[in-house]
């Protein structure tokens, strides 16, 4: 049985004698006051300042510097961390940031940053801050808004979360000397955020500081790291439609290389891309196909989604495996199939069967239509009927072949990425307006697409100079704005409050669209022309593991129903009423949005909502996609809780970084939910794939859900873990993670 430390005092006073010589008066009082509040908040014996003072003292040597000696201080507290002891994370985390703001009190007090305002007019003389904030605001709000910071929420942090937060999100000089303590990040973010606020601005800046620095929410990644600064690039990820000409596939490359430069993933459609062999303006066979296209985006973070009827499929599935011609191979990017429900009908039926590879230029010029254009029934119609054209070439192929190179691609790299465009496409509120080509790097985003065309090139003279003016057509090119609910930190049950911190989150989000700064011109048009956002959720085994649910059970698939269902209506319900204070997406005429398509296709039919559905016909949407759920890797650190969608690898382990181990525990690990966390690998992922459709009922656009598998897993068991996924709804799947496979994560989309 756990009991008190009856020794705590003698300890407290040893840790903070070794001090005594290196650290101010006023610093070691502090240390002391820590080391008290320490004992205090975690009273059980396994929580002992013996131990910390044994294991601290391991460490030393009479050579230790100042520095040195708080750095083995949280050190010792972090190694202390286990399984049985997971809250040495939190003591370790509050000694580590004993030393940051110890070293940032020398900083400020050499620069003479007595208060905030002081600090940002520093900062923004130095280039570290966007001048808008003090463009915006004046001294007596920056002042005001000082108030608002809450030390005491720096105790939420788990020792990984402020580790990385300190390392990569807070403001450093030029030569990497921090200046800004997490609770600045935070209320710097809420400032920028809502910095266009007409009424109660300063209202909606604590609320949105409220919600960020109590880990409720988390923006995504490059909104946490680049808000308040500068070069202010606040989207996650970006989609572009590759157009089938030399002029456009450059443009594509271009317009891509533009978002790596300021920290965005990318996601490229080829699919409209002519094959391999196929025509140049009449000469046959002349045509080098999409893999010498996609050698050239190789190098950055890009998904690459090609149709499963392209006649390039089987060297496009082999992109990133090691057998085969490395002329052919792109082992950096990340490749992802579109499949028609066709595709999956038939293999269900019989995978013997055939399949026919066609080329979309080819289909074009002989039937004057792009094939890739279509979805569900009329696709099908059209993709008979190409076949049965015999001035189109095709590449038969049985369906078993295809299925064989997609598993041992996935279970070689964990790719491709699997995008049912019919499910997607059937379920688009605004089909009105366009049609979704594929996703984005993580799978998440399912918004209209349309290539960018050039309409010409003229040669005009401007105050005498000679210039030549590209005149191009916008197309869409599309845009995520993310963040993610941390339902582990939330009370899901509370209907109430949840509609409160989803409204605040929304509005911050709308508010990123008029803020953020574009690094192409197409993602500003598209952004404000649909207003699209992308909330999604992290800490869900997190928060089943609160509740005392175990995830393979039906209790789970009712739970997330329910919390899902009460997320969407809350979105809704703040999009509408942003609608009515500000005005609707232009182009929600016509949406199932207006027509209530998008409620009947849901079978959203009760009181609560049939009422929200004549109010959003009335006052219209500020948002044409709201709900997306990322991946989120680096947030979910930062907010302590579990990433995404995904169930956790390990209860507890250790991460080497740089030298250093890392404690990594499931969030709030006790006697009362260690069951509860059942590791990923030997989950049933039957009840993943459930969930994942039972979910996105309630998800307008698509979630990065993971398949996880073992050795011992066979193709046919893989195979019936996609045919499922299609069966239940499911958009997209993520990676197939398996237990001896590294995948990459992008930050970009961390949220």
């Amino acid at each position: 049985m756990q009991t008190t430390d009856p020794t705590g005092i003698f300890n407290r006073n040893k840790l903070s004698e070794e001090f005594s010589n290196v650290l101010p008066d006023e610093a070691r009082l502090k240390l002391d006051a820590i080391l008290l509040e320490i004992q205090t908040d975690f009273p059980e014996i396994c929580y002992s300042l013996e131990y910390l003072n044994t294991k601290f003292r391991s460490f030393l040597t009479p050579q230790s510097t100042c520095g040195q000696k708080l750095e083995s201080l949280f050190q010792a507290a972090a190694e202390l961390t286990t399984a049985e002891a997971p809250k040495w994370e939190f003591i370790a985390a509050r000694l580590l940031y004993f030393q940051f703001s110890f070293h940032l009190k020398q900083e400020e007090t050499r620069r003479e940053l007595s208060d905030f305002y002081k600090k940002l007019v520093y900062l923004t003389r130095q280039n570290l801050y966007g001048s808008y904030i003090l463009e915006h605001y004046s001294r007596e709000e920056l002042l005001l808004a000082e108030t608002y910071l809450k030390a005491e929420r720096n105790n939420l942090f788990t020792f990984s979360g402020l580790d990385l937060l300190l390392k990569r999100y807070v403001i450093r000089t030029h030569d990497h000397i921090p200046l800004e303590s997490p609770q600045e990040m935070f209320l710097g973010i809420a400032l920028h955020l809502a910095m266009n606020e007409k009424n109660d601005r300063m209202l909606w800046v604590k609320k949105f500081y409220d919600m960020l620095s109590r880990l409720e929410v988390t923006m995504a990644t490059p909104t946490l790291s680049n808000a308040r600064k500068p070069y202010h690039q606040l989207s996650s990820c970006f989609i572009d439609t590759v157009p089938d000409s030399l002029e456009g596939i450059y443009r594509s490359i271009d317009n891509f290389a533009q978002v790596s430069k300021f920290g965005g993933g990318m996601g490229m459609y080829f699919g409209k891309v002519r094959a391999s062999g196929s025509n140049i303006r009449g000469f046959e066979g002349a045509a080098g196909g999409v893999i010498r296209w996609i050698r050239l985006v190789n190098d950055t973070a890009v998904a690459v989604y090609l149709d499963v009827w392209h006649r390039d499929l089987p060297e496009f599935l082999q992109l990133r495996t090691n057998n085969g011609d490395d002329r052919m191979k792109a082992h950096d990017v990340f490749p992802a199939v579109c499949y028609p429900d066709l595709f999956w009908k038939m293999a269900k039926e019989d995978m013997d069967q055939n399949w026919y590879l066609m080329c979309p230029h080819e289909i074009f010029q002989a039937k004057g239509y792009h094939l890739e254009d279509y979805f569900g029934e009329e696709w099908e119609r059209r993709y008979l009927d190409c076949v049965q054209d015999a001035r189109i070439s095709k590449r038969t192929v049985t369906l078993k072949d295809i299925i064989r190179l997609v598993l041992r691609s996935a279970a070689e790299t964990g790719t491709p990425f699997t995008f049912n465009r019919d499910t997607v496409n059937r379920m688009n509120p605004n089909g009105h307006a366009g049609m979704i080509y594929c996703s984005n790097l993580c799978t998440e985003i399912a918004q209209n697409m349309q290539a960018i065309e050039e309409v010409s090139k003229e040669v005009q003279t401007t105050d005498g100079d000679t210039v030549v003016v590209t005149v191009t057509r916008p197309g869409e090119f599309v845009v995520c704005n993310l963040a993610s609910l941390s339902l582990g930190h939330l009370p899901v049950t509370d209907t109430s409050y949840m509609e409160e911190i989803v409204s605040t989150a929304v509005r911050a989000l709308d508010n990123v669209i008029d803020l953020n700064f574009y690094p192409t011109p197409y993602a500003k048009l598209t952004n404000q022309k649909y207003r699209s956002i992308g909330l999604g959720v992290s800490g869900y085994h997190h928060m089943l593991a609160k509740h005392g649910i175990i995830w393979e059970s039906e209790e789970h698939l009712k739970f997330a129903d329910t919390v899902f269902e009460t997320i969407n209506y809350a979105a809704i319900l703040a999009s509408t009423n942003l609608a009515e204070e500000k005005e609707s997406y232009s182009l929600f005429n016509g949406s199932d949005w207006q027509s209530g398509a998008y409620f009947e296709k849901r079978d959203y039919h009760s009181e609560k909502w049939l009422a929200l559905q004549k109010k959003v016909a009335t006052q219209g949407m500020r948002n044409a996609y709201l709900l997306a759920v990322a991946p989120t890797s680096s947030t979910s650190i930062i907010s302590g809780t579990t990433a995404g969608l995904d169930p956790i690898l390990k209860r507890y382990f250790l991460e080497e970084k740089k030298g250093s181990m890392l404690p990594r525990v499931a969030p709030e690990l006790s006697p009362a939910t260690y069951w509860y966390y059942k590791n990923a690998h030997l989950i049933d992922q039957t009840y993943s794939i459930r969930a994942c459709g039972v979910r996105q009922r309630h998800i307008d656009q698509a979630q990065s859900m993971n398949i996880y598998i073992t050795n011992d897993f066979t193709m046919r068991q893989i195979f019936n873990l996609y045919l499922k996924a299609w069966e239940e709804g499911v958009k997209t799947i993520y990676y197939v993670r398996s237990k001896s496979l590294e995948v990459e994560e992008c930050e970009s989309c961390s949220s």
